[in-house]
């Protein structure tokens, strides 16, 4: 088993959560998310994340606007819908609870 593998599903796993997260604070466009986790060391390319925001909003978590753009063609910049705000509230209370396991599982036994 190679842990790259095991790595990059982990990365995936939390994705979705990151990219909400990203969106907590107000619109961004695709390249603004991809280097928010570019910055925290998330590897993602852009056709991994392209299906996910699509995914995203066919679920109603996010909406879009166009924006046109000086230097090409137009931007699109998504949001956090209510809906997506909820989701994101769940998953953060999801997030601390399963952080919590992980350490707890996860922590080294003291030897007596």
């Amino acid at each position: 088993m190679k842990i790259e593998n095991t790595k990059a599903q982990m990365r995936k796993g939390v994705l979705e959560y990151c990219i909400l997260s990203i969106l907590r604070d107000g619109e961004a466009y695709t390249s603004d998310i991809l280097g928010t986790l570019k910055d925290a060391k998330m590897l993602v390319v852009e056709g991994t994340i392209y299906p996910l925001l699509t995914r995203l909003k066919n679920a109603g978590l996010l909406a879009y606007r166009w924006e046109e753009s000086t230097s090409g063609p137009p931007r699109k910049y998504y949001a956090l819908t209510e809906t997506g705000k909820l989701f994101l509230n769940e998953l953060n209370t999801t997030w601390s609870e399963l952080q919590q396991a992980v350490k707890k599982v996860t922590k080294e036994k003291t030897k007596k």
